[in-house]
């Protein structure tokens, strides 16, 4: 048996087993990455669809991803390379070489490309890669941004952190028990990540707003509170939520509901976006 440390979980792996997260198993009795260089996703991205808004502004970053991930969120909007059964297809996937993808960095230089994000499925349950790419990527004066639900361990956050100048990170919403009954998550998990990694990068936050399920005023205010408390300059964006995957017995949220969540979030924090809007 083996245990990994990528996130809560710690799960305990025999031989040849995988990990909740679909993207870690256990050979010759240590735990790695199973999708290490499998990617699912290449694509050129405005910095602005990570949500990145104040980094870098009006850029791209080559965008790349793989397979896993360690939550389960009934309205995954990537559950065909997160958690679904399709997603274990990429296990078959071609191996990329972390100096194989950085290598195509150049030729997208005229397009604004600053860098490399590492985002679509949850990045961090394969951090090896995301850690050997990013030090290339930095090693060239290029920028490194990781697209996260920030439900990893802050030792797997110290092994990356040299490398990385910025993250999104989604604070789903602010209840223990929807994290851990409806997400499959930890919030203390996220809170305590989020809190480490703003010490030396820049981060953004991201909330999708879905009906029955965080949409009350009184959340949101003590979200906004424990975001306010840590650095009112942290960014803060608001979505809105379609009908996807598991989840798919509710309408959209309202847009005038995200407007006046922005306007409450503004009360306390500088910089409040609205997305899907």
């Amino acid at each position: 048996m083996a245990r990994c440390e990528v996130c809560f979980r710690h799960c305990e792996l025999r031989e040849g087993q995988t990990g909740f997260c679909g993207g870690r198993v256990c050979e010759g009795g240590k735990v790695i990455a199973k999708n290490y260089g499998r990617l699912s996703s290449v694509a050129l991205d405005p910095i602005e669809k990570k949500p990145l808004h104040r980094f870098f502004p009006g850029s791209s970053v080559l965008s790349v991803g793989s397979f896993g991930c360690n939550l389960r969120c009934p309205f995954c909007q990537n559950s065909s390379i997160s958690w679904s059964v399709e997603a274990l297809s990429y296990d078959d996937a071609p191996l990329t070489s972390p100096e194989e993808i950085v290598s195509r960095l150049p030729e997208y230089s005229k397009y604004g490309c600053i860098g490399m994000a590492y985002t679509y499925n949850e990045p961090l349950i394969g951090f090896e890669f995301v850690r050997d790419t990013a030090k290339l990527v930095s090693g060239q004066g290029l920028k490194n941004v990781v697209v996260t639900n920030g439900t990893a361990s802050l030792s797997v956050l110290d092994e990356i952190l040299p490398f990385i100048d910025a993250f999104n990170i989604d604070l789903k919403c602010f209840d223990e028990q929807t994290y851990k009954h409806t997400l499959g998550g930890d919030l203390q998990t996220v809170l305590d990540f989020i809190t480490y990694a703003h010490k030396s990068a820049h981060i953004e936050l991201t909330t999708l707003i879905v009906p029955g399920l965080n949409d009350t005023e009184r959340e949101l205010r003590d979200l906004v509170s424990w975001i306010a408390a840590l650095d009112d300059n942290i960014p803060l964006h608001l979505s809105r939520f379609f009908p996807r995957f598991n989840m798919t017995d509710r309408a959209a949220t309202d847009v005038s509901l995200i407007y006046r969540f922005a306007d409450i979030a503004r009360e306390k924090l500088r910089y409040v976006y609205t997305g899907n809007c």
